[in-house]
């Protein structure tokens, strides 16, 4: 297990397999409730993660093509899309500038 610390994450990519859905509101309540942060917030599909991404977050069936697409890169599985602890670490990390293990 690996640990990144809130301030190192910039960009913050929200993964999924088609690139729409559930997924495009996770990412704008991302952006809402860290809109005040450092970090960009974008969305994408697993095929097209950006190589600038500092951590990928995506729903826990997609974790390995995640992995596999975006090698070295901090990948946050999570189970539901609005409300998952998992999600809530990842903001609370970013806030206020704590490390989190990945």
């Amino acid at each position: 297990m690996a640990t990144i610390n809130g301030k190192d994450i910039h960009k913050l990519v929200v993964a999924c397999d088609a690139g729409m859905g559930s997924s495009v509101m996770l990412a704008g309540t991302l952006r809402k409730q860290l809109g005040k942060s450092h970090v960009t917030v974008e969305h994408t599909a697993v095929r097209s993660i950006p190589a600038d991404a500092d951590m990928v977050v995506c729903h826990e069936g997609l974790a390995a093509r995640v992995r596999s697409a975006a090698p070295g890169k901090p990948v946050v599985p999570f189970q539901i899309f609005l409300g998952d602890p998992a999600i809530t670490r990842v903001v609370e990390a970013i806030q206020q500038g704590t490390d989190l293990d990945v």
